[in-house]
């Protein structure tokens, strides 16, 4: 239990945090997506920028964008390629919960890199003679425009009438809200991560309020807390609990300072799995200090979080590509970082 209930409590309060952070950034999304996919076109270096600027973004909506954006050829192999690898996925909002700076510090890396190995990649397939997204021309994603605005009649119609789903989101809001300001839940004083958070969940509060029931149902119950609430939890619970069990029992920190070089060599191959969790286990020793900052980058350059699910269903060919090129970059890129002493 002493192992147990400080990790159960650091998982909820991640977990919640991962939540509001993805309803802003895809609140945001929606609000300015037709404006994202007029930006977008244009010259090869906008193409790098906004796709390694959208990749850089915490969660996986940047990487779905542009997957969409790639399916429709307005961007180029070495930008889509740039995009993935400025991608953290998820764990993005898990790193802001635990390091915030040098998680900000890490994004504008991830995006500066990008940048660089979206223009190297354009160079290079060329010489590869590869073909990129042929089997994707004749797809087509609707990228749908919802608005939503605000109007207190219908923000009365939504507290009136209340769905379950609503009601259930309040609920946890509200909830964990009241436990920060009690000093049950986070800081017992007042500084400023805990007015970060009660900031944070009021207007994610407001937003679970005011938005239309079919956003709500569709973008906020369904994708952020159905799908991707509960397996948050799970992994950086479990995260949490492995990491923090290995020190207690098992002389981790020897074993990971021995053997640095493979322990890099498997942050990146294990980045390859299409899925918001595994990575979560390296996050969590660079948060211990149990690895460096190479360990925690390589990992971050290869692994993209579900950003790539969307395009396997369309060219697994053109997926695995894009892989092996992160997968190659990531691993020079933190071995050349590692051999530095960081």
């Amino acid at each position: 239990m002493e192992i147990l209930i400080p990790n159960l409590e650091h998982g909820l309060m991640i977990t919640v945090f991962v939540f509001v952070m993805m309803l802003f950034i895809d609140y945001l999304n929606v609000l300015t997506r037709g404006r994202m996919s007029e930006l977008i076109k244009g010259g090869l270096f906008r193409q790098y920028v906004m796709t390694s600027f959208l990749g850089a973004t915490p969660g996986c909506l940047g990487a779905f964008m542009n997957v969409s954006f790639y399916i429709r050829a307005l961007i180029s192999f070495g930008a889509i390629v740039g995009g993935m690898i400025a991608t953290s996925g998820d764990e993005a909002f898990v790193m802001l919960a635990m390091f915030p700076g040098k998680a900000l510090f890490l994004f504008v890396i991830l995006f500066l890199l990008g940048i660089i190995f979206a223009y190297i990649t354009d160079k290079i397939v060329p010489l590869l003679k590869i073909k990129p997204c042929q089997e994707c021309h004749l797809s087509i994603i609707h990228l749908q425009d919802e608005c939503c605005c605000l109007h207190l009649r219908e923000i009365i119609e939504h507290i009136k009438k209340m769905s379950l789903s609503r009601f259930l989101l309040l609920l946890l809001l509200l909830g964990t809200l009241y436990g920060f300001i009690v000093g049950v839940i986070g800081p017992g004083e007042w500084n400023w991560e805990k007015i970060t958070f009660v900031s944070l969940l009021s207007l994610a509060g407001f937003i679970v309020v005011t938005v239309p029931e079919h956003y709500l149902e569709e973008h906020i119950w369904k994708h952020i807390a159905k799908e991707h609430l509960w397996r948050i939890f799970l992994w950086s619970f479990g995260a949490l609990l492995l990491v923090d069990f290995s020190l207690r029992f098992w002389n981790l920190k020897a074993f990971v300072e021995a053997h640095m070089f493979w322990v890099l060599l498997i942050a990146g191959l294990v980045a390859i799995i299409p899925e918001s969790g595994p990575h979560l286990v390296f996050v969590m020793m660079f948060a211990k200090g149990l690895v460096p900052f190479s360990v925690l980058l390589a990992s971050s350059i290869v692994q993209d979080g579900h950003g790539m699910l969307p395009l396997l269903s369309y060219t697994i060919k053109d997926s695995l590509l894009i892989k092996l090129f992160n997968l190659v970059i990531g691993i020079g890129v933190g071995l050349i970082l590692f051999s530095l002493g960081y």
